[in-house]
């Protein structure tokens, strides 16, 4: 069975495959489905765009569909950059640029003023627009003072997870993928899609 992966997001699609390959699903990414790879993120929640995205990657492709919608919530700004983690700053901005922008907005934060965390909202859905699975996870940790790490992606080098006793981006996939929001979320919707792999699933689970 095809599960497309509805991200043009490389670092997501090497997430996805590490915490679903062993389900029996072939992972196509939308990029390689469709000329288009751009996604609507029209709602005020992760967990609107998620769905939205999924509903969107499915009615395209005409396959089951698994879409995230993920980003940083940093209390001293108010829970920004939120859901405009990937755009904040605007276009033709780096991860760099936006880790600097924080590290430079929380400089005269102590440590226990520097608290954050990941959320990430899963959504599956099919080609009719049905949205099959609905799931959230939260990953707890703090702004560090200074970007630390190579392993990473986004905010994973100012990220410090207390878990892990360091950044996400020092820790690597193998570490990060054992505790982190997208994980956590792909976690609590592995049960509908294990079911659904084996050919008995035919009704969505509750929200």
């Amino acid at each position: 069975m095809v599960l497309v992966l509805a991200t043009a997001n490389r670092h997501k699609i090497q997430e996805f495959a590490a915490l679903l390959g062993d389900l029996p699903f072939r992972l196509t990414p939308l990029s390689a489905s469709s000329g288009d790879p751009l996604l609507p993120e029209p709602g005020p929640t992760f967990a609107a765009n998620a769905a939205a995205k999924a509903v969107e990657a499915a009615a395209r492709t005409g396959r089951l569909a698994l879409a995230d919608d993920s980003g940083l919530e940093v209390d001293a700004l108010g829970g920004a950059p939120g859901v405009r983690s990937s755009r904040f700053l605007g276009g033709g901005t780096t991860d760099a640029d936006r880790n600097g922008a924080i590290l430079d907005a929380l400089r005269t934060y102590p440590w226990q003023g520097r608290t954050a965390r990941f959320r990430c909202a899963v959504a599956v859905a099919d080609a009719t627009g049905r949205v099959l699975c609905r799931s959230e996870g939260v990953l707890e940790g703090f702004i560090t003072y200074e970007a630390r790490g190579t392993a990473g992606f986004g905010y994973d080098p100012i990220f410090f997870a207390p878990e892990l006793s360091q950044t996400l981006a020092e820790a690597g996939p193998a570490a990060k993928n054992r505790i982190s929001h997208r994980a956590r979320a792909i976690r609590a919707c592995r049960p509908f899609l294990a079911t659904l792999a084996a050919g008995s699933a035919t009704e969505p689970l509750p929200r």
